[in-house]
């Protein structure tokens, strides 16, 4: 009887422990899971780190300087491959701009709203500075012009890239970055090929 009674207040003992413990847990899961959802979900702030935030606000206003020269692609370049290629640069990269402006005005940061000031690209300030770009250049020298200068931005895209993979905390940021490592390293290459047919 004794044991049995021993047994009783030893199972209790630990059935309460177990209890205390499981509701610990549930409050850092529920922690975990909200946390987790609040990176997919465009109203919680949550999940992200101070790279995410160099990232996007680095990249919105390289891929604007980007479309700029796509734009301007799409009204010089002589080449229909030249074109196609800044067609699909514009596809791809404006929406992640619209992305991009998303996060950083869900986590109450500053949308940059130029294409100055790029991290590691101070010399790309804008199409307008960019060093060897010739705005009066038409034909194959435009074509020429346009795949050697898009080639060094891609580069550029593809460091930033390559630090957000490696230090972002936010999944949608890092996703966008293996699409832009992958993406951008095969226009790199097309764009190569292209320069050595001019």
């Amino acid at each position: 009887m004794r044991k049995t009674r021993k047994t009783l207040v030893v199972m209790a003992a630990t059935a309460a422990l177990a209890l205390t413990l499981t509701a610990c847990g549930s409050d850092d899961g529920n922690s975990d899971s909200s946390s987790a959802a609040g990176a997919g979900s465009s109203s919680e702030a949550e999940g992200y780190n101070a790279q995410d935030v160099t990232f996007a606000q680095g990249m919105i206003p390289h891929h604007k300087g980007a479309l700029e020269m796509a734009e301007e692609a799409a009204d010089k370049a002589s080449s229909a491959e030249v074109k196609s290629l800044a067609a699909r640069i514009e596809k791809a990269q404006a929406p992640e701009i619209e992305a991009m402006t998303g996060w950083l005005r869900t986590w109450g940061k500053e949308v940059p709203t130029s294409t100055a000031s790029m991290p590691g690209m101070e010399s790309m300030e804008g199409t307008e500075s960019m060093p060897g770009m010739d705005h009066g250049a038409t034909g194959t020298e435009f074509d020429k012009n346009f795949l050697t200068m898009m080639i060094e931005h891609h580069k550029g895209a593809v460091t930033m890239a390559t630090t957000e993979k490696a230090k972002g905390e936010y999944g949608p940021a890092t996703s966008m970055a293996d699409d832009v490592i992958r993406t951008q390293n095969a226009e790199i290459t097309e764009m190569t090929k292209l320069l050595g047919k001019n």
